[in-house]
């Protein structure tokens, strides 16, 4: 008799018990709940807006560092806790919060750039956004058309910047699959742009 083979074994669930009660207490709105979230999860928000500066080498400022934590709990609350109320728990808790954080990082980035080059020249400025914002619900648009996994392996890769690593990392999908799993959806984009 041979020994059962444990390497098809089933990974364990993402979400541990500590981690869907704390999301259950604040959808709840329990008393020190949000404290809670605040203490587990600062860190690592703080950790994420400046490695995506660095990323970008941007100089960023104590304050702005601030700001730009404060506006990834804001947007955990925002619209009923709208971003805890959609984790599924398809990956774990911390995973899905560094893309939601990273994501609003990657906007206020942007937003305190546009702002410093706007005194210089206005118009070009004013111009450029307004096709960047054009451009970015377009690409809504087709991303809506995707599925839930390929558009999230697109915005990952394209609007976030991610490495394949690290997407590997994030979402659990073998290091392998990614760039065939994004030609895909490109290719599925380009035909619903056409």
């Amino acid at each position: 008799m041979s020994a059962p083979d444990t390497s098809r074994a089933e990974p364990p669930a993402p979400l541990s018990a500590e981690d869907a009660r704390l999301v259950q207490s604040c959808l709840g709105r329990e008393p020190g709940a949000w404290d809670a979230f605040v203490d587990r999860f600062a860190g690592l928000f703080f950790w994420i807006v400046d490695r995506t500066a660095n990323q970008r080498q941007l100089p960023l400022a104590a304050a702005d560092r601030d700001d730009l934590v404060a506006e990834i709990l804001l947007e955990c609350l925002r619209d009923d806790a709208a971003v805890l109320r959609s984790f599924a728990g398809r990956s774990s808790l911390p995973t899905y919060l560094t893309v939601v954080a990273r994501r609003v990082a990657v906007r206020g980035l942007l937003r305190t750039l546009d702002a410093a080059r706007g005194g210089l020249d206005v118009e070009p400025m004013a111009a450029d956004t307004s096709a960047r914002i054009a451009a970015q619900e377009h690409v809504e648009v087709l991303l809506g058309r995707l599925d839930a996994a390929e558009a999230q392996l697109v915005r990952l890769h394209h609007l976030e910047a991610l490495s394949y690593g690290e997407i590997s990392r994030l979402t659990g999908m073998p290091l392998g699959s990614i760039g065939p799993a994004l030609s895909k959806a490109r290719a599925k984009m380009r035909s619903h742009a056409g």
